[in-house]
């Protein structure tokens, strides 16, 4: 478990673990979020560059129409999903 001190003006050194972990480079920042039970969690803060690459492998439409087509089918489930056996009469009054 890697353990840092406090100083009197209420600096640390993060470990070298932690930043290896962290992925953490000089000059980089972190947040400190408060937990359930009085911990806090350490996350390095990002940049919108840091996404680059995560939809790699993924297989996503290529085309406009293919997007279209799985958004109407989509939809069209949704839809049935939320139809019910009721049928109407008259004046929008349900039977």
């Amino acid at each position: 478990m890697a353990t840092a001190t406090v100083t009197s003006k209420g600096q640390i050194t993060i470990p070298v673990e932690v930043r290896e972990a962290l992925k953490l480079k000089p000059g980089e920042k972190v947040k400190f979020f408060p937990g359930e039970n009085g911990e806090f969690i350490v996350r390095r803060v990002g940049s919108i560059r840091d996404l680059r690459g995560c939809l790699a492998g993924l297989e996503l439409p290529k085309a406009d129409k293919e997007m279209n087509d799985l958004i109407y089918k989509r939809a069209a489930e949704l839809d049935a999903a939320s139809k019910s056996d009721a049928k109407v009469v008259a004046d929008g009054e349900a039977a």
